[in-house]
């Protein structure tokens, strides 16, 4: 079954990189896809080549694929909504930032660095033709329990994978999402103060 070509690209008000403007953020996915490994390794590895403040890489991932119990754990943290669709995903990862130093010390700036992390994967991961949808609906004590993950480390986001499904698949309360134009607030209403 071939999946029809949605055109998302994002109309900017000024010009960026093809593959900002083309990256959105489906639900729908192949569930029968299984993930290229190749590809999640480069999105992987961009995130690993991220900035961080002092180098301190404070991110971490669970690389959770489907088919095997981690993903059922996963999919299981889930909000109601985001497991109506997420649990096709080829892939699930969960961003977690280790907030503090094995010594206790604080990492003020392990969120911000943990997300350009997930940026720099995202980008991989659209610039290779997967795609990828973040979500913050999750418990993220399960998460902790089922990673048994010290209290320095915060699961932040959960992450799928893989490859574009037909919207048509998706539960009726979701499709139109799918295709919807999509929007930003302009410029001008983002910037507090330019000089």
């Amino acid at each position: 079954m071939s999946t029809p070509v949605l055109d998302r690209t994002a109309q900017t008000e000024h010009p960026v990189l093809d593959v900002l403007a083309d990256r959105w953020s489906p639900r729908a996915y192949d569930a029968d896809a299984p993930i290229d490994e190749a590809k999640l390794s480069s999105a992987l590895e961009a995130a690993r080549w991220s900035p961080s403040a002092y180098n301190s890489q404070p991110w971490r991932f669970i690389v959770a694929r489907r088919g095997t119990e981690l993903h059922r754990e996963v999919v299981s943290t889930l909000v109601e909504f985001n497991q109506a669709w997420a649990a096709h995903a080829a892939v699930l990862v969960v961003a977690i930032a280790e907030t503090a130093a094995e010594d206790g010390t604080p990492n003020t700036h392990a969120i911000y660095d943990l997300g350009q992390a997930v940026a720099h994967l995202s980008v991989q991961a659209h610039s290779d033709g997967l795609h990828v949808h973040q979500m913050s609906g999750f418990d993220p004590e399960k998460v902790r329990e089922i990673a048994r993950l010290d209290a320095r480390f915060a699961p932040t986001t959960v992450i799928a994978v893989g490859d574009l499904g037909s919207a048509d698949a998706l539960p009726e309360g979701i499709q139109k999402g799918e295709t919807a134009p999509r929007m930003r607030r302009p410029i001008d209403e983002t910037i507090i103060a330019s000089a």
